[in-house]
């Protein structure tokens, strides 16, 4: 009797070793999946055996109940966050559950990108991979009101960076971001400002800092280019500034700025009127908000471009002229 106890014992204690052993074994073997890459959606709330379900759902060749009883042995189960992901080809039981408890979700990126206008950034919006287009057909206006800021332009108003975001995610969740984010970079531009500047708000910040965007091609004139700007401002004199008729001209410009364009009044030509025109003209970048409320103390009124990216200065404008004969004309 006591031989048989022994053997029943001693057996029951090797299939349980082989079974403990297979299990180490399974864990660590590649899923089998339907694809080279296999696409995974987990909602809010959902169990640790839905989880397993979900997996099996895809096309995946596992067992939904031993993975979920992979997922109750490693006691993180219930750690496994909501998110979009992305099965691998390789991936076991065992990497696919840290990436689950990690949130190692599958982000797609968009950037957008310095000297943008509103336009172009929806354009890029609407081709961004795998991200929902919740404002497509909307004008900017309804736009602006579903983030909350219903009657304010939206030109200028979102910061330029690489944003990530989870497959599945809605264009109006990274404008969102894109609009706090211009937020939080302009209250910190506008607290730095030099003392004395003929800027009243930060809005006008903003919209001095676009203009400095379009008009400088190289990084290391941003700030002489702001302190012409902000000379002419101080004066009264007209920002007379081709960018700004551009953007006034909208899809009426050609690419070619003509005598007759800069004598055509708009709110946004800055040849015929004086002042900064009644919006931003593009999405300027940090360098240019530091630009606009930190200009260069510089006594020029003038520049023009030298043709290799670098602009010359001046003060007067018999020098400018002469400039422009240089630069310009080649005279």
């Amino acid at each position: 009797m006591r031989r048989l106890f022994l053997f029943v014992f001693l057996s029951a204690a090797l299939a349980a070793l082989a079974g403990s052993a297979w299990a180490l074994w399974w864990v660590n073997q590649p899923l089998a999946l339907p694809a080279a890459t296999v696409d995974l959606s987990i909602e809010s709330g959902t169990t640790p055996r839905g989880v397993a379900q979900a997996v099996a759902d895809t096309g995946t060749r596992v067992n939904a109940d031993l993975l979920y009883g992979w997922f109750r042995f490693s006691g993180q189960g219930r750690q496994i966050k909501a998110g979009s992901y992305e099965i691998e080809a390789g991936t076991t039981p065992r990497s696919l559950l840290q990436k689950l408890v990690r949130g190692e979700e599958a982000l797609r990126s968009v950037t957008l990108v310095e000297g943008w206008t509103f336009r172009q950034v929806r354009d890029a919006l609407a081709k961004a991979d795998q991200l929902k287009p919740e404002a497509s057909g909307l004008s900017d206006e309804a736009v602006m009101s579903l983030l909350g800021r219903p009657g304010q332009p939206p030109e200028g108003r979102f910061f330029p960076d690489t944003y990530t975001y989870a497959k599945g995610s809605t264009d109006l969740a990274v404008l969102r971001r894109a609009l706090r984010a211009m937020d939080r970079k302009l209250e910190a531009a506008w607290a730095l400002r030099a003392p004395g500047l003929p800027l009243k708000t930060p809005d006008e910040a903003l919209t001095l800092s676009s203009i400095v965007e379009k008009e400088t091609g190289r990084a290391a004139d941003r700030a002489q280019i702001a302190g012409v700007f902000v000379n002419r401002l101080r004066i009264g004199m007209p920002l007379q500034t081709d960018p700004t008729v551009i953007y006034g001209l909208g899809a009426s410009f050609d690419g070619n700025l003509r005598k007759r364009d800069l004598q055509a009044d708009t709110p946004w030509n800055t040849y015929t009127r004086t002042g900064l025109p009644p919006t931003p003209i593009a999405m300027p970048g940090k360098a240019a908000l530091l630009a606009a409320v930190q200009p260069a103390r510089t006594k020029a009124l003038y520049f023009v471009a030298r043709g290799d990216g670098s602009s010359h200065f001046s003060d007067s404008l018999d020098e400018h002229n002469r400039a422009v004969n240089k630069f310009q004309r080649g005279q």
